[in-house]
């Protein structure tokens, strides 16, 4: 254990967090255990020292959640372990392994898949807390609804296996709480999928003065197409098409076969700004090595972000004109605006997560001086305040309540969520939600009624 002002508190501090924008917030200490009976052994010391707890899985929150002004920080990042049950075709992972570079291979050369966050680099654990929009979300579902059981420390100390048939409170809690979970999670066990055997991809690259028709196209058509299909729009800069930013529409076909991809992918050939296309791939082959190396180059390591998100809901004359500040003025070349189909909505199990929408947008705002801070800032508040009148709220991965509160939870699934804490942590030894100094609302903070 590493406490606040001994040599290595600061590296410890910070260790392995991957917004360079980095918090003040300084906590008690930090321990790395790598072993559950370490973890253990960690919560117990907290109770004992008067300390609540945090928890570091891939330390990739924006936000920075794990670091928690007087908390011990129990970083996960030295315990990593991986297996495989060839009967039941379940994996089980520590919070900390990265679900694309690491838990992904290791599933691909056994023939399955899981559908892992998009950046390679996350960790399993934060990523599956806060529901897991992970690939192919629209047809395959939430990451968290893969989790069969899993292994938790409690506010007592205690390692107990939660499921559907033990510790359920702490099983339906565990898939959509994010970083308001009283517990700290040792081991996922999850369900996985068949590896799809051809990938197919459709990238069409339009000048942003496209971006009212093709959008509006997109968003009256996107329920239609096949749910075996990832749509996603995104405005960056491309220099391979253009230095200024472009809209590109794409399309990612995961299924068997190439006739499935061109059939899934045929919708998109109609779009009415076609001919007008900056570049166009047409189901061309990938794979998903290909997708995640995109996937880093869009999220490099090292720099300063701000980040935020909404679920939006409303038709295309509604939406389309609130999005456009997001995605045609964007502040820095390395930012980029994402919005990601999840139509036709799918019927969620009985977990704490709750909240979605058709349409999620999530604006990325990238850069490296200090000084360009709050003109970054800025624009991404001027952006999301845009939204508000289409949001019904927002994805707490892409999240930071202590900057603005926006509602992420249905409202029972959010007073059943406090019931089970105070059941479980009547302590608070776990920190909870970071949103400022009166906790989390679960409000959308522009609605007074």
């Amino acid at each position: 254990m590493i406490e606040v002002g001994a040599a290595g508190f600061e590296e410890a501090r910070v260790d392995r967090i991957f917004n360079r924008r980095l918090t003040d917030r300084q906590p008690a200490a930090v321990v790395r255990p790598t072993s559950e009976d370490e973890v253990v052994a960690a919560v117990r010391l907290a109770v004992e020292r008067g300390w609540q707890v945090a928890v570091r899985s891939g330390g990739h929150s924006w936000a920075q959640w794990s670091v928690r002004s007087d908390a011990l920080v129990i970083d996960l990042g030295d315990f990593r372990e991986i297996t495989y049950d060839e009967e039941t075709q379940v994996v089980s992972a520590t919070p900390s392994v990265k679900g694309g570079l690491e838990l992904g291979p290791f599933l691909e050369e056994r023939d399955r898949f899981f559908p892992g966050g998009h950046c390679p680099s996350v960790g399993i654990g934060g990523f599956l807390l806060q529901g897991g929009q992970g690939w192919n979300a629209r047809g395959w579902g939430w990451a968290a609804e893969y989790v069969v059981a899993l292994d938790v420390v409690t506010a007592d100390g205690e390692l107990v296996r939660a499921s559907a048939d033990e510790n359920a409170d702490l099983f339906w809690a565990a898939r959509g709480a994010g970083p308001g979970f009283f517990g700290v999670v040792t081991r996922f066990h999850l369900r996985t999928l068949p590896r799809p055997q051809h990938l197919g991809l459709t990238v069409q690259a339009y000048d942003l003065a496209d971006f009212d028709e093709v959008m509006t196209w997109l968003h009256d058509t996107h329920h239609t197409v096949e749910d075996t299909v990832e749509i996603v729009a995104l405005t960056k800069t491309d220099l391979t098409v253009s230095p200024d930013p472009v809209l590109l529409v794409t399309a990612l076909a995961l299924v068997d076969s190439d006739d499935d991809a061109q059939r899934a992918l045929a919708p998109f050939r109609a779009s009415p700004a076609l001919d007008r296309a900056l570049m166009v791939l047409d189901a061309v082959p990938t794979t998903i090595a290909e997708q995640r190396k995109r996937q880093l180059d869009d999220n490099p390591e090292g720099h300063r972000w701000a980040v935020d998100n909404a679920w939006l809901t409303g038709s295309s004359a509604e939406v389309v004109p609130a999005m456009r500040k997001a995605f045609t003025t964007l502040p820095h070349p390395r930012a980029f605006t994402i919005w990601f189909s999840m139509a036709p909505l799918r019927e969620l199990p009985d977990m704490a997560f709750s909240m979605q929408s058709e349409i999620y947008l999530a604006a990325y705002t990238c850069w490296d001086d200090e000084s360009d801070d709050e003109r970054c800032r800025a624009w991404l508040d001027d952006a999301m305040a845009d939204l508000e009148p289409v949001t019904a709220g927002q994805y707490l991965g892409d999240s930071d309540l202590s900057h603005r509160q926006v509602r992420f939870m249905a409202d029972d699934n959010w007073e059943r969520l406090e019931a089970i804490r105070s059941a479980r942590d009547p302590r608070g030894v776990f920190v909870g939600h970071l949103a400022g100094p009166d906790g989390a609302t679960n409000r959308n903070h522009w609605v007074t009624s």
